[in-house]
């Protein structure tokens, strides 16, 4: 009997020591939330507008989230306005910028914009309009490649990857 109340007492004694490591969630601070200028940064400096990637076609041009970038062939290089307008434009959406000055890593062909068909700016590479294909489904995909012999990829230097 003694060694269970003397037992009883060690448990009892033991509780209240450890209630004592803790401090109780009331009397706790409050846990600091970060600023959104420690959370929240503008797109643009996450990443660049336009970046490289390897691929089964070697090096390519890619988007800032690693999407596919394409050219069209019924665009007229140098142009200031694509001519991929209504269901082309609904499969092909325009690659854009906020920037005036978007950054590149490792395109090293002249990045530009224009005027998009939605009126936003759409970045173009030696002069062709870029879009993005609703066929790639995650970054790196190349669905979109030679599509109706229309659609190219581009690589760093602009310059579209054939068949």
């Amino acid at each position: 009997m003694k060694l269970r109340i003397a037992a009883g007492l060690a448990v009892a004694a033991l509780a209240v020591a450890l209630t004592g490591c803790t401090t109780p969630a009331a009397e706790q601070p409050p846990a600091e939330a970060p600023t959104a200028t420690e959370t929240e940064a503008p797109a643009e400096s996450m990443s660049a507008a336009l970046t490289t990637a390897q691929s089964s076609l070697g090096e390519i041009v890619v988007d800032g989230e690693g999407m596919t970038v394409y050219m069209f062939d019924n665009d007229t290089q140098g142009a200031d306005a694509s001519v991929c307008e209504g269901e082309c434009a609904t499969n092909w959406p325009a690659v854009t910028t906020d920037s005036d000055s978007p950054e590149v890593e490792g395109v090293t062909g002249e990045v530009g914009t224009i005027t998009g068909v939605d009126g936003s700016a759409q970045l173009t590479l030696n002069g062709w309009p870029l879009y993005s294909y609703i066929g790639d489904e995650a970054a790196g995909d190349t669905n979109g490649q030679g599509v109706q012999d229309v659609w190219w990829v581009l690589s760093p230097a602009g310059e579209k990857i054939g068949p």
